[in-house]
């Protein structure tokens, strides 16, 4: 049995929420205990899901063809003054989130490897470990995008010198347009980087 639009946002719902605690778990051990005072580190998603960006965006990505299907939840907050790190503390904050997604999609492409075709509820196991593997690869390069609020800016504002602050700015206050570009335009390119990482890690 093939995995329903409803198994897949179901899986992109538990991705996100992990993919938020990650976040937040950082920037504990950071030194930055905004998160857990917030009640953020926890796995209880209705703590972390964004209506909109959780269940919509995914819902209606599901509906294109290609079934492309990527989300966010709500962001972790966290006070970047109090992480160590200096600079390169939001940036490691911000890398969390896409390698919880990487490291999650590695075991699943293990478990994919080495399991029988069993089932649960009518899904073969295989299929189950193989679209979590796909959602998770594209949760993180979608994530890496160097556009703001995407963590891939972050990363970028982190190493960027002090004569390109120019784009730090433009990235922030033009966010809106360029996270639909992200969405309606790159979302091929992402789709196909997504595909072939995954194969590779599937072995398929």
């Amino acid at each position: 049995m093939e995995i329903t639009i409803i198994f897949s946002i179901a899986i992109l719902v538990i991705s996100v929420v992990l993919h938020e605690v990650a976040h937040g778990f950082t920037a504990y051990l950071l030194g930055d205990p905004t998160a857990k005072l917030a009640g953020r580190l926890t796995l209880n998603p209705v703590k972390h899901l964004d209506i909109f960006g959780s269940l919509v965006v995914p819902f209606l990505l599901s509906l294109f063809p290609g079934g492309f299907i990527v989300g966010w939840a709500k962001p972790v907050p966290y006070n970047p003054h109090m992480l160590q790190g200096g600079k390169y503390g939001p940036a490691m904050v911000a890398m969390a989130g896409p390698a919880m997604n990487f490291l999650l999609a590695i075991v699943f492409a293990f478990l994919a490897r080495s399991s029988t075709l069993l089932e649960l509820g009518g899904i073969s196991m295989v299929s189950l470990c193989g679209s979590i593997v796909l959602i998770n690869i594209a949760l993180g390069i979608f994530n890496l995008t160097p556009v703001a609020p995407f963590d891939g800016s972050k990363i970028l504002f982190a190493f960027l010198p002090r004569s390109l602050k120019g784009v730090q700015n433009f990235l922030e206050q033009n966010q809106l347009w360029l996270v639909l570009i992200v969405i309606l335009i790159m979302s091929s390119m992402i789709d196909s980087v997504t595909v072939m990482v995954s194969r590779f890690l599937l072995g398929a």
